[in-house]
C-alpha cells in the first residue's frame, strides 16, 4: 500500500472528524442542533447525495503499487474496481451508448474492399452482430438487468437493517420521513450507479474523449480531486480563520490591527498571480529533483496539495473578517460581560462562550467555500494554473472541451458530464449548508 500526502491528510481529516463527534456526543448545545438536521427533509437528502460523493473519492484514496498489465503504476482501489472502463480504450471519440466511432475513415470490409464509413468500436457494442438493429433493445435489455440486480442489492441492505431493528424490538423508520426520504435518495443512486457499472461492461455509457478513453471513468475519477480540493484547503483554512478572526474581535488594540493589517495585505495580492507563481515553483523544484518523483501520480498530487495549500492561504481572510465582526459583537453580550466580572479567565471565555455561538458562522462557510473552491478548480485548471494535465478532474475535462465544442460534429458529451456531475454536488452542498446555518444558528435555537 502506498499512502500519498493528500491521502494521509484525507485519512487526517476523516479522524479529527470522527474525534469530534466523540467529543461532542454528550453535549447538549451540539445534540439540538443535530437533530434538528436530522429532522430536515433536504438535510437528509442532501447528506445522502454528499455520502455518495464521498464513499467514491475514499475508495479512490486508496492507493497501491500496480502489477501485472499495469506495470509499476501506483493506482487506487477505484481504479481496480474500474478496469474495464481503464483499460478498454477506442482509438478516438465515440457518441454515448455508440457501437461505431464518431468520425468517418476508411474501412475495410470482410472481402477486402474499402468504404468511407463510420467504424466498429473496438469494445463499445462489440458483442453486438448488427447493432442497427439489435443496439436499442439490447441497451434497454441490459439497463433493466442492471437496475434490477441494483434493486435487489438494495433490498437485501434493508432487509438487514430491518432484522437490526427487530432483534433490538425497536420499528424501522417509523414516522420518520427525512430517513425515508433519504433511504429512498439513497436507493435510487446506488441503482442506477450499478445500473451504469453494469452498461459500462458493454458500452462506454458517456462516450469516448479524443484518445478513446472513456469519460464515464474520467467523471467518476475527477470525483477525489473535487472533494480534495473543496476539504483539504478547508482543513488549511479554518485554523487560521478561526485562531485570527476570535483573537482580532476579541482583544482589539494592536492585536486587531496586527490581524487587520496581515489579511488586508494578503488580499491585495491577485489571487491568480499568486498561484501561478506557486504552480511554477512547484514545478521548478519537481523538475530539480526528478529521482524523488519518478511516478506520473506523485508528481501530480503533489502539484494537488501545493494547490490546496495556496488555496487555503488565500482563501481565510474572508471567514476571518466575519469571525471578528461577530466576536465584536458577542464580547459586549451580557454574559461575557459577567463571566469577566465574575473573574473567569480570558481563554475561558473565548472557549466556552465565543467559540460556541462562532461555530454556525463557521459551519456555514465551511460548506459554502467548499462549493466555491470545487468551482475554482475548474476556472484554474480551464486557463492551465490549476490542478496537473495528467490528473483527473472536471476542470480538465472543461478545458479538453473547449476544442470539442467548436468541431463539427460536436463533441458534447466531455462537457456534458462534468458539468451535471460538478452540479450535483455544488447542489447537495449549498442545500446541506443551508440547512446547517438554520440548524447551528443560535437566534434559531428556539424556533420548532
Amino acid at each position: 500500500m502506498i499512502v500519498l500526502w493528500t491521502d494521509a491528510l484525507i485519512f487526517l481529516l476523516i479522524a479529527m472528524v470522527i474525534g469530534l463527534g466523540v467529543v461532542i456526543r454528550g453535549k447538549e448545545h451540539f445534540r439540538r442542533p443535530l437533530r434538528r438536521i436530522a429532522a430536515s427533509r433536504t438535510g437528509m437528502v442532501s447528506l445522502t447525495v454528499l455520502l455518495f460523493f464521498v464513499a467514491i473519492g475514499l475508495i479512490d484514496s486508496i492507493h497501491f503499487k500496480a502489477s501485472g498489465d499495469d506495470g509499476n503504476d501506483v493506482i487506487s482501489v477505484l481504479d481496480t474496481w474500474a478496469a474495464p472502463m481503464r483499460r478498454r480504450g477506442e482509438k478516438t471519440y465515440s457518441a454515448p451508448f455508440s457501437a461505431y466511432g464518431y468520425g468517418k475513415e476508411m474501412v475495410t470490409a470482410a472481402d477486402g474492399t474499402a468504404r468511407w464509413d463510420y467504424p466498429r468500436l473496438q469494445y463499445g457494442g462489440a458483442h453486438l452482430s448488427d447493432p442497427g438493429t439489435q443496439l436499442a433493445a439490447d441497451i434497454l435489455k441490459k439497463s433493466l438487468y442492471g437496475l434490477f440486480q441494483g434493486a435487489s442489492l438494495c433490498g437485501f441492505f434493508w432487509l438487514m437493517l430491518w432484522g437490526i431493528y427487530a432483534a433490538r424490538q425497536k420499528p424501522f423508520l417509523h414516522g420518520s420521513a427525512p430517513a425515508k426520504s433519504a433511504l429512498a435518495v439513497g436507493f435510487a443512486v446506488v441503482t442506477i450507479g450499478y445500473a451504469l457499472c453494469y452498461l459500462s461492461l458493454y458500452y462506454h455509457v458517456l462516450g469516448t474523449d479524443k484518445v478513446g478513453e472513456d469519460v464515464f471513468y474520467q467523471t467518476i475519477k475527477s470525483i477525489r480531486t473535487g472533494l480534495v480540493i473543496g476539504t483539504l484547503t478547508t482543513l488549511i483554512m479554518l485554523p487560521m480563520a478561526i485562531l485570527f478572526g476570535i483573537l482580532a474581535g476579541f482583544f482589539q488594540g494592536w492585536v486587531d490591527d496586527l490581524i487587520q493589517y496581515i489579511y488586508t495585505t494578503l488580499n491585495s495580492i491577485p489571487g491568480v498571480l499568486l498561484i501561478a507563481a506557486s504552480i511554477l515553483m512547484v514545478q521548478v523544484y519537481m523538475a530539480n529533483h526528478e529521482e524523488a518523483f519518478t511516478s506520473v501520480v506523485v508528481r501530480a498530487d503533489m502539484r494537488l496539495l501545493f494547490l490546496c495549500m495556496i488555496l487555503g492561504v488565500t482563501s481565510w481572510t474572508g471567514l476571518c473578517r466575519l469571525l471578528r465582526a461577530e466576536t465584536l459583537k458577542l464580547r459586549e453580550m451580557e454574559y461575557v460581560q459577567a463571566a469577566r466580572a465574575l473573574g473567569v479567565k480570558q481563554g475561558a471565555i473565548l472557549t466556552r462562550h465565543i467559540l460556541p455561538n462562532v461555530m454556525h458562522i463557521v459551519l456555514i462557510s465551511v460548506v459554502l467555500d467548499f462549493s466555491a473552491l470545487v468551482l475554482a478548480e475548474a476556472v484554474l485548471s480551464y486557463i492551465n494554473i490549476g490542478v496537473d494535465p495528467t490528473t483527473y478532474s472536471w476542470g480538465n475535462m472543461i478545458n479538453g472541451a473547449r476544442l470539442e465544442m467548436a468541431r463539427e460534429p460536436v463533441v458534447w458529451w466531455s462537457l456534458t458530464a462534468a458539468f451535471v456531475f460538478m452540479f450535483i454536488l455544488v447542489l447537495a452542498a449549498n442545500l446541506f449548508a443551508d440547512v446547517v446555518q438554520d440548524a447551528f444558528d443560535p437566534r434559531r435555537a428556539g424556533n420548532g
